[in-house]
Order: C-alpha cells, then sequence, then structure tokens
C-alpha cells in the first residue's frame, strides 16, 4: 500500500531495531491443525488435524536468521514471471502500521514492531514484475518465534479475523486507510501440510475515500515458523489471491532446507 496511484500501495517498509538472533528453546506444546483442502476457506484450515493437542518428546530451536535465509527466496530468484528481492529498508512501510481497534492488529502487521509476541529472527523478501509499475506485489515474510510464540500468533491472527470482520481502521504515520470488510479466503493446497493456515481478503477504501482497492493476506505455520504472504495492487483490479506460484514456491523451497 502506498502514495501510488490510488495511495495504497508499497507504504510497506521502515527501518527497525535488530531482530534478535539466536537459537531458541521452543516450548513442547506439539499443537497440530490442519490445513483447509484446496475447496475450503481459511476459517476452517486452522481447525486441529486430529481434535486435540499432543505433547512433543522433544520440539527443534526455532530456527535462526541464517536458517530464514536459507530458506527463502535469494534477491534476484525468478518464480514463473515474478521476480524475488530484498527490501532496500529492510522491509514493507506497512510492518509500522497500527490497527484500531487493537485487535485487529494482525491483520495489518505481525511485526514485532507493533505486535506481541516479537519473532526471535525473521527474513523479508519482496516479490513482484519489475517491469509492471502497476502489477502485483507480494510480502513475503518468514518468522520463527520462540516459546510457543508462533502459536499465540496464530491465535491472535483467528481472534482478529472474527472480531474485525465488519471493518477497521489502519493508522499510517500521514493518513488512515478504512478496511471496509475482513473476509476468509481460500487457503493454499499446500497448507494440508502445514499445522495451521489463515487466509483473508480485504475491502479497503484509498486515501480519497472514493474508489475501493482489495488486499489479500495468507499465514502459514510450521512448528516455530510462520510464512506470511501479503498481496496487493495499484489499482482497483481484484486479484482474487496471493498468486499461488509465489506460496508454493516459498513452502517447497522452505520444506527443502527444513529437511
Amino acid at each position: 500500500m502506498g502514495t501510488g496511484m490510488y495511495g495504497v500501495r508499497n507504504l510497506r517498509g521502515r527501518l527497525r531495531r535488530p531482530v534478535v538472533v539466536g537459537m531458541v528453546a521452543a516450548m513442547a506444546l506439539g499443537m497440530s491443525a490442519c490445513g483447509s483442502d484446496d475447496d475450503s476457506p481459511a476459517g476452517s484450515a486452522g481447525a486441529e488435524k486430529d481434535g486435540k493437542a499432543s505433547a512433543a518428546p522433544s520440539v527443534p530451536a526455532a530456527p535462526d536468521e541464517a536458517r530464514l535465509k536459507a530458506a527463502s527466496f535469494t534477491d534476484g530468484e525468478k518464480v514463473g514471471t515474478y521476480t524475488a528481492s530484498e527490501y532496500v529498508l529492510d522491509g514493507p512501510l506497512g510492518d509500522a502500521y497500527t490497527a484500531v481497534p487493537d485487535v485487529c492488529q494482525p491483520l495489518v502487521s505481525l511485526s514485532g514492531e507493533v505486535s506481541d509476541p516479537d519473532p526471535a529472527a525473521q527474513v523479508q523478501r519482496k516479490v513482484d514484475v519489475p517491469d509492471e509499475m502497476l502489477g502485483v506485489t507480494v510480502d513475503v515474510t518468514l518468522r520463527s518465534y520462540a516459546s510457543g510464540g508462533a502459536v499465540t500468533v496464530m491465535k491472535a491472527l483467528d481472534k482478529a479475523g472474527r472480531d474485525c470482520a465488519g471493518g477497521f481502521t489502519e493508522q499510517r504515520a500521514v493518513a488512515a486507510a478504512k478496511y471496509l470488510k475482513a473476509e476468509p479466503a481460500k487457503a493454499p493446497a499446500f497448507a494440508a501440510e502445514a499445522d495451521e493456515a489463515k487466509a483473508y481478503r480485504f475491502t479497503i477504501l484509498d486515501v480519497k475515500g472514493q474508489q475501493k482497492l482489495y488486499e489479500y493476506l495468507t499465514v502459514v505455520r510450521s512448528g516455530s515458523t510462520t510464512l506470511s504472504f501479503r498481496a496487493e495492487i495499484t489499482s482497483t483490479e481484484d486479484i482474487g489471491g496471493v498468486p499461488p506460484e509465489v506460496m508454493a514456491a516459498q513452502w517447497a523451497k522452505f520444506r527443502a532446507a527444513k529437511g
């Protein structure tokens, strides 16, 4: 979101304090939750796979920044017609934005600067078509958490999706955006392989209050790590969701690095 044609896209980036990096022991919550099947909305994607939590005998440490980088897109990596790149200012501007009311914050940003809990490490990439000035941009963020933080984040996201379905306000540095609706969206096919997945479609008024814009957010949890995808476009076009090839490619790379 930003100061482009409709005043919404590409305002997602700012400097933040250094991310705490290190191998941090994760809490043995062992929560198992199913992803949706290919026809299910995000609301069902976060349900538990076996209907009950199971205690794991041991839980691997939350990945540090180096491990997240190995699992993320590299600068210049091609994904179909899209290209991944590193953020010049260490992340999207939207990580500085806050929500009113506070319960809606996870729908705006899960950055440790504006949302709890703080991640142990994170890596962010921008994925777009470089030659398309008004094309789709996807913010891809991998975050690892200690002490069950990833589960806490997903619970907060689920609550925000339910409590803020009728709309909320996104507070920016010099303006405010009005979210008219936050609706469940279709989770990716690979969500069945993850522990949890949530997906949303947002209807947003531009800064002039005249045009309706659309954004999509999908967050997938695997153990102590979350993979977040936020797609937006500088036009009134409804792109129908986060580009599935971007999500699938990042998931495959994450799984391969995880071993």
